[in-house]
């Protein structure tokens, strides 16, 4: 199909442009709209990826990918975050059983997390530093950037938090 005749070659570029401007502003427009919808899918969820901050030193620990498969979360780490003086691959020389001596990188710490109301319960979570296992809860704040992640013995008031950072 040929585009239509124009009286005079500078209404041609005029009305080009103008359509691609409408184009360009049309495509700006629904990009702005597709990230806003999941930054608003990411605030009610716990799934992405989190900066853990040890609540002994205040200091990043590791990065945390949180995925959710079949309603249940699970939480794997993806990165240390070590002095370079660290050993940059540690094992966890404290697990028990098939994650003895396992590799910390990669290893997936939360498991059967489920939703519940305004919280997660009813999981796990793995302390490489000292291999225990504990039952676990978690709960997004402020509006979905942070994430409270709490290992308790027995009853939560026996137990301790971190606060999580999200990273996206």
């Amino acid at each position: 199909m040929n585009a239509p005749a124009c009286s005079s070659a500078g209404r041609c570029d005029r009305d080009r442009r103008q359509n691609m401007k409408k184009l360009l502003m049309t495509a700006i427009a629904s990009s702005a709209l597709l990230a806003f919808g999941a930054f608003a899918q990411n605030a009610s969820s716990a799934v992405g990826l989190w900066k853990n901050i040890d609540d002994h030193t205040g200091k990043p620990k590791a990065l945390i990918r949180i995925t959710e498969s079949n309603g249940e979360l699970r939480g794997k780490i993806e990165k240390l975050l070590r002095d370079p003086s660290q050993d940059q691959n540690p094992k966890c020389v404290k697990c028990q059983g098939e994650l003895k001596d396992q590799p910390i990188l990669g290893m997936t710490i939360i498991n059967g997390m489920k939703k519940d109301g305004n919280e997660y319960n009813g999981g796990t979570i793995l302390d490489p530093d000292n291999g225990k296992v504990y039952k676990s809860k978690m709960a997004l704040i402020e509006d979905g950037k942070k994430l409270n992640v709490r290992g308790y013995i027995g009853v939560p008031m026996l137990g301790r938090t971190q606060t999580w950072v999200r990273e996206e």
